[in-house]
């Protein structure tokens, strides 16, 4: 391979974009960053210091100030070690409440703005994929390749419903359609850098597509940019 490149992934909640990443950061010996994993921890910080999520100026502030850290996990149900000023809130931030908090705080300029500027300087070695809603549009537009993940509410609601399952939950399947629909609407229509594909992006339907077959054509993809 020439030279690592640096891959960009977007799409709606339950594409698959965190499993998806992670597999591909494994098989091309990249890191990982999983942006959502931030925006959650802030939210969760938030809600501990009892900060509310509508408040945009105490809220960029607190992102400022917080020093979050991510490293590679190696279970399958940990997207990622997150560390939040020193702790370890792996577990924590993946409570349903806590990824609407993060949508919610995703909506203020401030925050975004803070966790723009941290995961920019994350990647400016390269060799770097990394995940979101506003990676290959704001995050990281000059990217080498950029990746928009997609797929029908039901499919992905599906994906949602076994994930909460696996978790010892009891989801019920109309509510996970409906606060996907919501997820959808906020992320597409928010003011600051909403959720939407880059002209230059490689749009990937992964209705009925295995991760495995996701992941094997971004890796392939991914190759060929590289120059392997």
């Amino acid at each position: 391979m020439k030279g690592k490149i640096t891959i960009a992934i977007d799409g709606p909640v339950g594409s698959g974009k965190s499993t998806v990443a992670r597999r591909a950061a494994k098989e091309m010996g990249y890191t990982y960053i999983d942006t959502g994993a931030m925006y959650r921890g802030i939210a969760l910080k938030a809600k501990r210091k009892g900060v509310s999520w509508d408040d945009p100026e105490r809220m960029a502030d607190l992102a400022q100030k917080t020093k979050i850290e991510l490293r590679p996990a190696g279970a399958e149900a940990v997207t990622s070690f997150v560390s939040v000023d020193g702790q370890d809130v792996s577990r924590e931030i993946r409570d349903t409440e806590i990824g609407q908090g993060a949508s919610r705080i995703g909506t203020i300029s401030g925050v975004r703005r803070a966790l723009v500027a941290m995961q920019q300087r994350m990647a400016t070695a390269g060799g770097v994929v990394m995940e979101g809603r506003d990676i290959g549009t704001v995050v990281l537009p000059d990217a080498e390749l950029k990746i928009f993940l997609s797929g029908s509410v039901e499919e992905r609601a599906k994906r949602r419903f076994l994930e909460l399952q696996s978790k010892g939950k009891s989801p019920v399947m109309s509510d996970v359609i409906e606060e996907l629909r919501a997820r959808d609407t906020q992320d597409s229509t928010r003011a600051d850098s909403p959720l939407k594909k880059a002209d230059d992006a490689v749009e990937i339907d992964t209705t009925d597509m295995t991760i495995e077959q996701v992941v094997k054509k971004i890796v392939r993809l991914a190759r060929a940019r590289a120059g392997a």
